[in-house]
């Protein structure tokens, strides 16, 4: 097997040499790379983060659209763009991934990471046409810099990531909720404020809130992606286009629409898409609502399936493994623990993107390796623990019926109903004789002689304090 470069023409040996404009660097030959990724891996041995591998799908979905691009303004060959084509599919159907090892914390603009693209892209076609057919810059980049590929990577990474994964699981949660909610129509419980006894509620409507907060959430998320839909394509440099064919970004764009189904279309002002991440800090925004969210539910499941015997138990979760190392039989809420830690760590990621977004200087943003990878991991990880939450927590769940009716009718705040017939302050007063004499409402009202038994049967019906 040979490689081909620009340069010379090397035979299958351990290492390889490519050169640049500042010298020699020596290539692991079995690398489809050249000198910039290899100058990356050695000057920023930082963490063990690498770039995302929905980045590097995201980026050969763009280069293969701007190939088409620059063919439609005869920029490249025919053969020249069927080569990359071809490279970006393999690399989309997420092959060669081991090709892409640069870490996140390289250049703010990400330039290492489009320039490895480039290098492998370019290296793997020219191996294909079996000649020098593709240059890293004057091929697979022409017409684009880094500043302008990186954030559509970006932009188009969020999308795909949201609409093919996050949302999927919403809906499906969302749909558990439904059928919860289905099943325990009728139920009543006790409502609970302040971590308090409050009025009676039906259970189902007690779902029917965690299903709309995650409605909400989803509506919220894809109504900031019509930022994200814009990219940066043909802004070049600062902005100004330099190097770009008049149109190229329009012509991307439908490109993408046609590959991806999602509405793509030029940002309107490129000076604006490259200095700029407020379309990542809103949906990122979105993301941490939905944290929020999933944060108050999960808390609410663990709080209601509390006990057994000693906090609220009044509903069930599926026990999925043993709970503890020293206390037998203990079964705890680890799916609600999970996605709670999820929450903080996307909520924790939204700042680290609002502060990076900050980082606007003049004509670029550069702390765009730091946003993707938050994005990416925001997404993914809210994604999966909703999935698990939903698979492993949220379908098993039932209502226990007993401790439910107990905890009902021992309540006192049933007394509010009573408002309209003694008054609010002879409910009151009833309520807190029942609570220091440790009676039942029913029994300090008759002994407050308030209201006969008959009354107080009449009145104080738990059916009659909701509203359906």
């Amino acid at each position: 097997m040979v490689y081909y470069t620009k340069t010379r023409r090397i035979c299958m040996n351990k290492y390889r040499i490519e050169e640049d404009c500042l010298g020699q660097v020596q290539v692991e030959a079995d690398k489809y790379w050249k000198s910039q990724t290899q100058r990356s891996i050695e000057n920023f041995k930082i963490g063990y983060e690498t770039m995302p591998e929905s980045m590097i799908v995201s980026f050969a979905i763009l280069k293969s659209a701007c190939a088409k691009a620059n063919l439609h303004f005869n920029k490249i060959t025919q053969e020249q763009c069927e080569q990359i084509m071809k490279v970006c599919k393999e690399i989309e159907e997420k092959k060669h991934m081991d090709q892409f090892p640069l870490k996140v914390w390289q250049t703010g603009s990400g330039t290492q990471t489009n320039m490895n693209v480039n290098e492998v892209i370019s290296m793997m076609a020219n191996e294909r046409a079996e000649k020098n057919l593709c240059h890293p810059n004057d091929t697979v980049n022409c017409s684009q810099s880094s500043n302008d590929t990186f954030p559509a990577a970006l932009h188009i990474m969020i999308a795909k990531k949201i609409l093919e994964d996050l949302i999927p699981e919403l809906d499906e949660i969302i749909e558990t909720f439904k059928k919860l909610e289905e099943e325990n129509k009728g139920i009543i419980k006790i409502g609970r404020t302040h971590l308090q006894d409050a009025t009676p509620l039906y259970f189902s409507q007690e779902l029917s809130g965690y299903r709309s907060m995650i409605e909400h959430s989803k509506n919220q998320i894809l109504n900031s992606l019509n930022y994200v839909y814009e990219l940066a394509c043909g802004a070049t440099a600062v902005g100004s286009g330099i190097n770009c064919p008049k149109g190229f970004d329009e012509i991307i764009c439908s490109i993408l629409q046609e590959h991806t189904i999602i509405p793509f279309r030029p940002d309107p002002n490129k000076f604006h898409a490259l200095t700029s991440k407020d379309a990542c800090v809103f949906v990122s925004g979105a993301l941490k609502a939905l944290a929020a969210n999933c944060m108050k539910i999960a808390n609410d499941i663990r709080w209601l399936a509390s006990g057994p015997r000693c906090g609220i138990h009044e509903i069930d979760i599926p026990a999925n493994e043993p709970g503890s190392s020293i206390m037998p039989g203990k079964v705890n809420p680890t799916q609600c623990e999970a996605l709670t830690m999820v929450a903080v760590q996307v909520m924790g990621n939204d700042t680290a993107i609002g502060i990076a977004a900050s980082q606007g200087n003049f004509e670029l943003n550069v702390f765009m390796p730091l946003i993707a990878y938050n994005m990416d991991q925001s997404i993914q990880l809210l994604s999966d623990a909703i999935h698990s939450f939903n698979e492993h927590c949220l379908s098993g769940l039932k209502a226990n019926q007993t401790e439910m009716g107990k905890n009902l009718h021992n309540s006192l705040m049933l007394v509010t109903c009573l408002n309209p017939v003694i008054g609010y302050e002879k409910a009151g007063k009833a309520s807190q004789y029942a609570y220091k004499n440790d009676l039942t409402l029913k029994q300090a009202i008759l002994e407050l002689g308030y209201l006969s038994e008959e009354e107080f049967d009449l009145y104080v019906d738990p059916k009659k304090m909701i509203n359906e």
